[in-house]
């Protein structure tokens, strides 16, 4: 049985479908703020819970020197990688419509997107492994790259990230050790502002009624709308 066979064509069940792949990618949002608003506090106390909130550079940068290489590979690749399959089979599942939806969230975005699918023909391997983010793991899905192919990069570009902050971390290990330690001896206003700086975002966003939890709600909408067995593909089906 093909693959495009075994996807179900009712757009109910499309509904569901996303909702499936969507609930985990919004929890992971709400981990992500909440490691921007409390990591003054985290970042030393407990840098594993830091990093297994939010996997970004700077956090990365900041606990690297301070955890057990195993934990640091370990918690930071899961991280890191967690989000990637979603976004993947949101691309499969829902082709040209998640990519038009992702372009219009943001300008920004939309040109980001629209860049990449124009490279993902001919570089497509290549940005998986040396850009493997969430925008360009939705063009791999849409573009319904192998999966197993797409595992594969998707791992060797997220490790290759961590032994690069590794290296990062090794070098700047003095300033960053300076850094933590300014961070400690600020810990509260600086809690105190990350908090604020949140509460901020998430106030100004409401306002412009462009939260961002909420936009995942558009493309839910879209799946009433499609039949997932006839789903426009961003490009033609990876050969390998």
């Amino acid at each position: 049985m093909s693959a495009e066979s075994a996807i179900p064509t009712d757009p109910h069940r499309g509904r569901r479908l996303l909702t499936f792949l969507i609930a985990p990618i919004l929890a992971m949002i709400v981990a992500g703020y909440l490691a921007d608003a409390l990591w003054p506090s985290l970042v030393n106390e407990n840098p594993l819970l830091l990093i297994s909130l939010s996997a970004k550079n700077r956090y990365l940068v900041l606990v690297v020197n301070h955890v057990e290489p195993w934990a640091y590979f370990l918690i930071g690749s899961i991280r890191l990688l967690l989000p990637d399959p979603f976004f993947f089979a949101i691309g499969w599942f829902f082709g040209a419509a998640a990519l038009h939806w992702m372009e219009r969230r943001t300008p920004t975005t939309g040109r980001y997107m629209r860049a990449v699918e124009g490279w993902f023909g001919k570089w497509g391997a290549p940005l998986v492994v040396l850009f493997p983010n969430n925008y360009v793991c939705l063009v791999a899905g849409a573009a319904r790259m192998n999966p197993i192919k797409f595992a594969a990069l998707n791992i060797v570009g997220t490790i290759a990230r961590l032994v690069m902050i590794l290296f990062v971390g090794d070098v700047f290990s003095g300033p960053i050790d300076s850094l933590l330690g300014f961070i400690a001896n600020w810990r509260i206003p600086l809690l105190v502002v990350s908090i604020s700086l949140v509460a901020i975002f998430w106030i100004s966003e409401l306002r412009r009624g462009r939260k961002e939890i909420e936009a995942f709600r558009e493309l839910e909408d879209a799946a009433d709308e499609i039949e997932l067995g006839h789903i426009p593909r961003a490009g033609d089906a990876d050969p390998d």
